[in-house]
């Protein structure tokens, strides 16, 4: 089902709570925007309510924003298309697009994680099933429904695409939405997958009511990880310092809004893993990129205790204490890495 309004020049792939909130920053913004959603019944719903009840029930969609479950419908000859799925979705959807869009459409992904099967970036994929050149990756501090309420927030948009970038601030800016620049690609979407991990760890801290100084030192020394990681994998150092890294390390660790922190926070209460990840009844992206993350740091020779300790809670069976205890028991290491400012260990 689709509404047969004039035809926005902008869409969004992806009926989630992410994908709902960033078509309402565009209609925000002034802009007239198509949201794709996977089922006829999901669009019907949304168009009758007005509202994404599932995600954001508080959120009354504007009459700007244009819903269709047509995917065909939502991509072709649209000139900037945001594609908001799952990780483990995204190529799927990719996929689906690839024979209905043109080289001079513009895209922006805001999926923070890996594929499962190939660990993938969503920027790789869209390279490789769909003849789109001109990419680029949205991330940040942003918990889907504070904006919705409409509160203060930025973002980065990151491509080595002048015309990416331009065109995401002219989608999204207002004066409740900033959006920063970046050229790093891959610094942007390592910086919003690993932090996840991170978040986690932190969740099991305010689960087990460890107080606000253990959580600093894990979300300190969690940024001072994923930028050891990020930058054997080929990120910019300064980029996990910024926004698109430290800033969204902060809010996913703080926010009990974020679906990583619930799934730590939920596992030192004492659920399950599986418990959990179905009261969500939404993706957590932490849990899958757990599993690549700890792969990547070995296959890197890259330290990385967090990601160990967060991979045995979820897959081998320690307790989130044990986990805690762990970490807090290592031989103590210099304050600064100089990985945060640009620089390897050795170097100038």
């Amino acid at each position: 089902m689709s509404q047969r309004t004039q035809r926005p020049r902008v869409t969004v792939l992806g009926g989630g709570s992410w994908g709902t909130a960033i078509a309402e920053l565009i209609a925000y913004s002034g802009n007239p925007v198509t949201l794709w959603v996977r089922s006829r019944a999901q669009a019907a719903a949304i168009l009758k309510a007005r509202r994404n009840v599932r995600y954001l029930p508080d959120l009354e969609l504007p009459l700007s924003i244009r819903v269709t479950h047509d995917l065909v419908d939502a991509v072709r000859d649209v000139p900037v298309i945001f594609f908001v799925i799952p990780s483990k979705a995204f190529r799927e959807v990719a996929n689906a697009t690839g024979d209905h869009l043109l080289p001079s459409q513009i895209a922006i992904h805001g999926t923070k994680g890996f594929e499962p099967e190939t660990r993938d970036r969503m920027s790789r994929i869209l390279e490789q099933e769909t003849c789109l050149k001109q990419i680029g990756v949205l991330s940040g501090p942003n918990i889907a429904p504070e904006i919705a309420r409409g509160l203060p927030a930025g973002t980065v948009i990151a491509s080595r695409f002048p015309r990416v970038i331009a065109e995401a601030r002219r989608l999204l800016v207002s004066d409740r939405f900033r959006v920063y620049d970046s050229r790093d690609v891959v610094g942007v979407e390592l910086a919003g997958a690993l932090k996840n991990v991170i978040a986690i760890v932190s969740g099991a801290a305010a689960g087990m009511d460890l107080g606000e100084n253990v959580r600093a030192l894990l979300i300190t020394r969690g940024l001072a990880e994923i930028a050891r990681l990020g930058t054997a994998l080929g990120a910019d150092p300064l980029t996990f310092s910024g926004i698109a890294g430290m800033g969204d390390l902060i809010v996913t660790c703080a926010s009990p809004l974020s679906r990583n922190h619930r799934v730590g926070r939920g596992m030192a209460e004492g659920k399950t893993l599986d418990e959990v990840v179905a009261s969500l009844g939404m993706v957590a992206e932490g849990v899958g990129t757990t599993r690549i993350a700890h792969a990547m740091a070995g296959e890197q020779g890259v330290d990385a205790p967090m990601v160990r300790a967060v991979h045995r809670v979820l897959f081998e069976g320690q307790t989130p204490m044990a986990m805690l205890e762990e970490l807090m028991s290592r031989t103590p290491s210099p304050d600064m890495d100089p990985i945060l400012f640009g620089n390897r260990p050795g170097g100038p």
